[in-house]
């Protein structure tokens, strides 16, 4: 019994969304039923490594499937190319020509996708940008955008991802006007990569909700010179000025500077994992959110600021300043109920930048009456010994602490254990566990 013909119609099309354009052409055979199915699918994978084709004839059935299905195929909401192997002009060509005939089309999602042993991106023509009316989300890697200032038109675009893109030069004024003509932008995140003409990107959108903005790490080897070191850009660093924003994700190692031009308001979510000094303003701007997660090299406290709307508090402890920075959010978070420390990174001081612990003058006010849930990635250093025993004498409605010990010497695990289990605990519903 051909049971999967039995199916209903919405299932089997969201089967054949997940496979590749190929193998959903190729059902058409199957029977009557599917001769036509595949026309029907709101979503199609034009992926070259899982067709198994040469380059040429891949290219020939993307071309000659997409005339028929743009024709006949109503529903088709969402296209994604994934082309990989070696750059060719043909391949560039090509890629373009689909793109621009897939958004003429009206299709709501655009994905291109690209790869190649020379990283040498592909460049989408002009008459791509002029195309892009109905588009709501776009999502490009390993591209070029071009300077096009009086053509880009994306008036419905919501979601936007450059992954690895690279931009004509001058980049800077390029990222500018692209998200300038992006009126409705909700979604944006941008991973930028080495040599991609960009010295300032400047985010400057009224309707941004979440923004994501990443930069390699100092261990990828993506951004290694010839003599395998880190390249870093002296004078590169992100503006942004987004007062709807409501999620901020910045991870930028490479870089030099953030700069926040405007309070956020509707903040809710926001995580900076950077490696050079934060001003006071960063997250002076930031008041109003309630999830935050920090690993800073250095940061200049906003004297005044109150995270009335903090519950959730994540901090590294790769850096020598992250205990100040600490004690400084917890005097000023009245109503944090979770607080982790973890290790993101190696630890980045020497013995003389080490930490001290200073017992504060007053218990914070989260501490004594909202702090609920404690996680510590425990190494068993003075200053961590000091604090888990503060936080557990003090926290009066703890109700779960977690203590993960970094050490996998068995012995030291068992007297960490003996240790921190004799210390007093203000809360007697307070449960120590060891991870």
């Amino acid at each position: 019994m051909d049971w999967i013909s039995e199916l209903p119609e919405d299932l089997l099309l969201r089967i054949l969304s997940s496979l590749s354009a190929k193998d959903v052409a190729a059902t058409m055979v199957l029977s009557k039923r599917w001769k036509f199915l595949w026309m029907l699918v709101p979503k199609l994978i034009y992926d070259e490594d899982i067709s198994g084709q040469k380059y040429e004839s891949f290219s020939r059935f993307v071309t000659s499937s997409l005339l028929l299905l743009l024709q006949k195929a109503p529903h088709l909401q969402t296209v994604h190319f994934k082309v990989v192997g070696d750059y060719s002009r043909e391949r560039d060509v090509d890629i373009g020509e689909w793109a621009t005939t897939v958004v003429k089309s009206g299709v709501r999602e655009l994905i291109i996708e690209t790869t190649d042993l020379f990283s040498r991106p592909v460049t989408l023509p002009e008459s791509f940008y002029t195309c892009c009316k109905m588009l709501v989300t776009l999502k490009l890697s390993n591209v070029v955008l071009l300077d096009v200032s009086c053509s880009f038109s994306l008036p419905s675009l919501k979601s936007l991802s450059l992954l690895s893109v690279k931009y004509q030069y001058p980049g800077d004024e390029i990222v500018k006007t692209f998200l300038s003509s992006c009126h409705v932008l909700e979604d944006l995140h941008v991973e930028l990569c080495l040599y991609d003409n960009v010295t300032v990107f400047a985010v400057r959108v009224p309707s941004l909700k979440s923004l994501s903005l990443h930069t390699d790490d100092p261990d990828s080897d993506s951004d290694s010179d010839e003599d395998g070191g880190f390249v870093i850009d002296e004078d590169g660093g992100f503006v942004i000025d987004a007062p709807s924003l409501e999620c901020l994700d910045i991870h930028d190692h490479s870089g030099e500077f953030c700069i926040i031009e405007n309070d956020m308001p509707k903040i809710v979510t926001a995580s900076f994992d950077v490696s050079y000094s934060v001003p006071a303003n960063i997250l002076g701007s930031i008041t109003s959110v309630k999830h935050l997660d920090l690993c800073l090299v250095d940061s200049e406290y906003p004297l005044g600021s109150v995270f009335h709307s903090l519950v959730h508090l994540k901090i590294c402890t790769c850096h020598p300043e992250w205990l100040e920075l600490l004690m400084c959010l917890l005097r000023s978070s009245p109503n944090l109920q979770a607080l982790r420390m973890d290790q993101h990174h190696h630890e980045l001081w020497d013995e003389d930048s080490r930490p001290s612990w200073i017992e504060p003058s007053s218990v914070p006010e989260c501490v004594s009456s909202s702090l609920q849930t404690l996680w510590v990635d425990y190494k068993g250093t003075d200053v961590e010994k000091e604090m888990v025993a503060y936080m557990l004498r003090n926290a009066n409605c703890l109700k779960k602490a977690t203590i993960s010990s970094v050490s996998i010497d068995p012995c030291k695990k068992i007297e960490m254990v003996k240790e921190l289990s004799s210390l007093s605990r203000c809360s007697s519903t307070c449960h120590l566990i060891f991870d």
